[in-house]
């Protein structure tokens, strides 16, 4: 009998228990699929701004042009309605402008689009109000206090400064300090917006996506290279810098950047052009911080994980981390055609700059082999005492894996270069020879090797030469010259040239 009893109450309990969870349950399942409609204007227009964005997605492109797709989640009328799509950039080009219901597709479509750029300030107000009342605040002094005046005048022009109506009088230079305005004007816009007339004959929830093509968001790349004090390895940080200066932040996006010259014709459509870039928008995951591929002629970088770039702001994320890769420092001294014209000072020397270059190959056993996009890369170098000095900076091309990159960096101090034609011989008609003295001074701790290039025109053929050269082009010959510590070296060779 107790056992009975207790199964009685047991049930009683859990009956009660269900009654009462069930419609709660059902409330917090409508709650989370029920959305609040987007605000309507009294006119019926809808608006909808940033929260009800769900989802942002940025391809960047290192040309200032960025394609944007903004995906939003609407409550939309049936039948006809008008939409005002706002928190887009300032710089949008309106003809890349492509709207579209990723739930239906075939139901919902754009009769009208235009875009509102006339925005907000206050010598635009004033435009506005030509011919209609407003309020104008004058300050006054009243027993050694300050006292405010409100005036209402009609602002009949504004060519230059403004002329009022106050009562049966036509007012000018009339100060105040402030002016009152009774609305804010239909066209008139506090930032850009897009407006759409639609026509929805689906259901009324629709998730849209509007995408288009804006200027003033770009990105560039930019290295550190530091080098080891004994200059035979060093580590290279790749930072990607994005500046926004579109008119909108940009939440919690999808970040993906394309490398690469883009042609561009002035006078293709823009919806070809948008549709065009957005098949570059391929989605990607991998490990942090950039997934990296090649697209057509392109590269893409995709960050794998979301980020947000607010308007008015410089953002830098980690692009790549590469330690401890060989490279070599080279001295080059390289000649040209006017020290074989003539000098200033008729036997005396010309000094050549010795020009300081590091180089590595950006290949995969090395640490690196990431196509690299143009950029600045600033090098560094530890001194004695543990620091690291800045020691120069150099620009790269977009640099494919398995190539050299070569970083003019200065030029040496201790090393001094000095030139002179030693002969000139004229054997026929057409026919020469000619004589260089190249003489490299090491004043450095240990010794080195200078690369000489030499500029040779005509057709010619080396007749003798004190160190060996290498011709390295129809026109030039190069000469690896190595030169002790605290030594000299002459390099000299002779040349004959038909012309």
């Amino acid at each position: 009998m107790r056992t009975i009893r207790r199964s009685r109450l047991f049930f009683i309990a859990a009956l009660v228990a269900i009654l009462a969870s069930g419609p709660l349950l059902y409330r917090r399942a409508s709650a989370q699929t029920a959305a609040p409609d987007a605000p309507q204007a009294a006119d019926g227009t809808i608006t909808t701004t940033l929260t009800d964005q769900t989802d942002l997605a940025l391809t960047v492109y290192n040309s200032n042009l960025s394609l944007v797709r903004d995906v939003r989640q609407l409550n939309l009328p049936p039948g006809e309605s008008r939409l005002k799509f706002m928190d887009i950039a300032a710089s949008i080009n309106p003809a890349t402008v492509h709207f579209r219901s990723m739930t239906e597709p075939a139901k919902l479509s754009v009769i009208e689009q235009n875009y509102e750029y006339d925005l907000l300030d206050p010598n635009k107000l004033l435009q506005k109000f030509v011919g209609r009342e407003v309020t104008l605040v004058r300050p006054k002094m009243a027993g050694g206090t300050t006292e405010y005046d409100e005036v209402k005048a009609t602002l009949l022009s504004l060519n230059g400064a403004p002329v009022w109506k106050i009562g049966n009088e036509v007012v000018t230079g009339l100060s105040y300090e402030s002016i009152r305005f009774p609305e804010l004007p239909d066209n008139l816009y506090e930032r850009p917006t897009l407006l759409w007339t639609l026509q929805n004959s689906g259901a009324r929830r629709h998730k849209v996506e509007a995408s288009y093509l804006t200027g003033n968001l770009s990105w560039s790349a930019d290295y550190v290279l530091n080098v080891a004090k004994d200059e035979s390895n060093g580590d290279l940080d790749g930072w990607v810098t994005l500046v926004n200066h579109s008119g909108t932040a940009f939440k919690n996006a999808q970040l993906q950047l394309v490398a690469g010259d883009i042609h561009r014709v002035v006078a293709l459509n823009g919806r070809d052009e948008m549709q065009a870039l957005k098949s570059m928008a391929v989605a990607a995951g991998a490990p942090a911080p950039f997934q990296q591929e090649a697209f057509s002629e392109y590269h893409l970088y995709s960050l794998n994980r979301r980020t947000s770039i607010f308007d008015q702001e410089s953002k830098q994320i980690s692009l790549l981390n590469a330690s401890r890769f060989p490279l070599r420092k080279v001295f080059v001294v390289n000649g040209q055609s006017y020290y074989y014209r003539g000098a200033s000072q008729p036997g005396a020397p010309v000094k050549d700059p010795v020009q300081v270059f590091y180089k590595f190959k950006n290949e995969e056993k090395a640490g690196l082999g990431m196509p690299l996009p143009s950029g600045t890369i600033r090098v560094y170098q530890a001194d004695s005492r543990g620091g690291s000095l800045f020691v120069g900076e150099d620009h790269i091309d977009h640099t494919p894996k398995d190539e050299e990159i070569s970083l003019h960096i200065g030029n040496a101090f201790d090393i001094v270069a000095e030139r002179k034609q030693s002969d000139y011989k004229k054997l026929s008609d057409r026919l020469y020879e000619f004589e260089y003295e190249i003489t490299l001074r090491n004043h450095k701790d240990g010794p080195i090797t200078v690369e000489v290039n030499e500029p040779i025109g005509g057709d010619w053929e080396m007749v003798s030469s004190s160190y060996k050269f290498t011709k390295t082009a129809a026109f030039a010959a190069q000469f690896q010259v190595p030169v002790d510590k605290d030594g000299t070296s002459v390099l000299k060779y002779r040349v004959r040239v038909r012309y």
